[in-house]
């Protein structure tokens, strides 16, 4: 009937109003921080963007999925060691280590560190590694931490707890929300064991990590408790396929077997 060709063609005007603008391979664009005084109308405007840019990732993007378990046993006593030696301003956490890895890896197997652009994926020369990070007053953001892949675990963690920081504030710069190649979301903080998150586009790839929990594992055939994280692989199949991305997963798990080369 008339009025239901007219009201799809108005929700279809509703939905390009809040589209994102055209990116290339150069900049994404993550929604906005909400200041930190913060007002109804920021927070739906924030979840417009998200909603948007989620629609389009799910739209336009065929997602496959990986799951591995990583034995963080020689990371946490290496850090162990390490921190001991340091006063607590300089001591480092395991999600330090979690985003060197990551960024090591992307480095590793560039079909997965890029953007897909113009029907084809094109490898980015470095690691620019967005973050996300959840905003007190709702939403999300995702700052970068651009050149990750050269990067030491000390030095990731100094600048992410710098965006942290002022991303909360509402302080962050245009050129700190673009240009990702990659993204890593750490749900562990909130106690969930796994996260199969949805790329933000035009990025090929989302790696996940869940909490890090003590649970039994089969080590040299016995049974012996150690601290386990589920790391998980997002990605694009149009740029990537399983062996990949498998091997993605792999090259995080062997980075964090010896935390000492990070």
């Amino acid at each position: 009937m008339r009025a239901d060709v007219e009201r799809a063609a108005g929700a279809a005007l509703a939905a390009a109003a809040v589209t994102p603008p055209a990116v290339s391979a150069a900049a994404t664009r993550p929604a906005a921080p909400v200041p930190p005084s913060g007002n109804g109308d920021h927070r739906a405007a924030m979840r417009q963007t998200i909603a948007a840019a989620m629609s389009r990732s799910k739209r336009e993007i065929p997602h496959y999925y990986l799951a591995t378990t990583i034995d963080l046993g020689a990371a946490t006593a290496w850090l162990g060691e390490r921190n001991a030696q340091l006063p607590p301003a300089e001591r480092l956490v395991p999600a330090a280590l979690l985003l060197a890895a990551t960024a090591r890896a992307a480095r590793a197997v560039p079909a997965l560190n890029g953007h897909w652009v113009d029907g084809s994926a094109q490898p980015a020369a470095a690691v620019h590694l967005g973050v996300i990070v959840s905003l007190r007053g709702g939403g999300l953001v995702a700052p970068v931490i651009h050149d990750a892949g050269e990067a030491g675990p000390a030095a990731l963690m100094a600048t992410l707890g710098d965006l942290v920081a002022r991303a909360r504030g509402g302080g962050l710069r245009a050129s700190e929300l673009a240009g990702a190649t990659i993204t890593v979301s750490n749900l562990g903080e909130r106690g969930a064991e796994q996260v199969f998150g949805v790329i933000h586009p035009p990025q090929l790839a989302l790696v996940g990590f869940g909490a890090i929990r003590d649970r039994p594992w089969a080590v040299g055939g016995d049974v012996v408790v150690r601290p386990l994280v589920s790391a998980t692989l997002s990605a694009d199949h149009r740029a990537s396929d399983g062996p990949q991305g498998s091997r993605l997963l792999a090259e995080i798990d062997r980075l964090l077997q010896r935390p000492e080369e990070l």
